[in-house]
């Protein structure tokens, strides 16, 4: 008859061992404490009650839906729907109103800068900036200086068809790659840089010539830009006149434009928003400052 193997215990600790040992060092066999352990079961039957009532399991194309058949995204898609027949009567409305409609009812003005603000937020703000303020070769929105125009339909027409986007109806308009193309060479590409930094009122280098300058603007340029480099809104073509930069106003910048040309694009919002949301957004940026009187 054989005896049971003798308990192993920890003279300083009177705790049983596990019959581990390390370099000397033997191992405790320490029981877990019980609170931990009813709050370690108590997770255990959560867990298996939330799979059984919510959904949790994946499967190939879909998962477990639970014997509730709840959802946080169902209950934001019911919450969504809800808010929008809520709104649906002002929608409407701003839908079919003019602006000098909507201007002279003060309740529909505010709930239309207000769409305008949440749709500028979800659509807009990654390319413009959360206040409109731009970055760039991305306009400020918040200043006067409109490539496009800034009455409200101007801005409106803007967001319906784009810049240079794919959509039939869209503002069309490039700068030239002077440099690529072989219009001018390195030399009037450096003269008319300094030139064009003499209209914006900036400083120029020693080596600029206004007599060349302004033979090369008025050769290449003036078409566009008008002769005193105001800019014309119907071809897109900005002021270089005003101290406003979409791409930079230092002269490494502005030769880089002359070489290489530009032609930033703004998508078309008119597939992917509805009328009464394009309205709204041009309500709201028309606001945010820089907004010209429409005609």
């Amino acid at each position: 008859m054989t005896s049971a193997p003798r308990e192993d215990i920890d003279a300083h600790t009177g705790t049983a061992t596990t019959g581990h040992e390390w370099d000397g060092i033997r191992e405790l066999n320490t029981p877990l404490p019980k609170w931990w352990l009813y709050i370690l079961y108590a997770t255990i039957v959560w867990a298996i009650g939330y799979i059984i009532v919510y959904p949790a399991i994946p499967l190939i194309s879909n998962h477990t839906p639970g014997i509730l058949g709840w959802s946080s995204r169902a209950a934001v898609t019911d919450e969504l729907m809800q808010l929008k027949q809520q709104r649906a009567p002002m929608t409407l409305a701003l839908d079919k109103a003019s602006f000098a409609e909507i201007a002279k009812d003060d309740r529909l003005r505010t709930f239309a800068l207000a769409q305008g603000r949440a749709a500028f937020g979800d659509n807009c703000a990654a390319c413009h900036g959360a206040g409109g303020g731009g970055a760039i070769s991305y306009p400020n929105l918040n200043d006067d200086d409109w490539i496009w125009g800034g009455s409200l339909e101007a801005i409106q027409q803007t967001i319906l068809y784009g810049v240079r986007s794919t959509h039939a109806d869209t503002r069309v308009g490039a700068m030239p790659a002077f440099g690529q193309t072989g219009i001018l060479n390195a030399s009037e590409i450096d003269q008319l840089a300094n030139h064009v930094r003499a209209i914006g009122g900036l400083p120029t280098e020693k080596t600029y010539d206004k007599a060349l300058g302004d033979k090369i603007f008025g050769e290449n340029c003036a078409a566009c830009h008008g002769d005193a480099g105001k800019g014309k809104i119907e071809l897109g073509a900005p002021n270089l006149s005003d101290k406003i930069w979409l791409f930079g106003s230092d002269k490494a910048s502005i030769v880089q434009t002359l070489v290489r040309g530009r032609g930033s694009m703004m998508p078309a919002w008119t597939e992917r928003l509805d009328g009464a949301t394009i309205k709204a957004l041009a309500l709201y940026v028309h606001a945010l400052g820089g907004g010209e009187p429409s005609p």
